[in-house]
């Protein structure tokens, strides 16, 4: 099945989204910088499967970030 824009702008938003929620702001920025770099680098790309497999990437890279969310909870306080 093609990509369509609508997916990839979808992954994208929630890439952006859950990146701005780590309570660090190094990790914060390094991430959002990550998300905006990586999207940007692969604009021109048209090929269908290398954009599927581009979005793959993208979907595992998102649960990559959801789990280290979890593993770093937000209410312990930082001395």
């Amino acid at each position: 099945m093609a990509a369509s824009t609508a997916q990839v702008l979808s992954l994208y938003r929630k890439l952006m989204k859950e990146s701005s929620k780590f309570p660090s702001y190094n990790y914060r920025t390094y991430a959002l910088r990550r998300v905006q770099d990586a999207f940007r680098a692969n604009r021109s790309v048209e090929d269908p499967k290398m954009v599927e497999q581009l979005l793959n990437q993208g979907r595992d890279n998102l649960d990559m970030i959801r789990r280290q969310q979890d593993n770093n909870p937000t209410h312990l306080q930082v001395v």
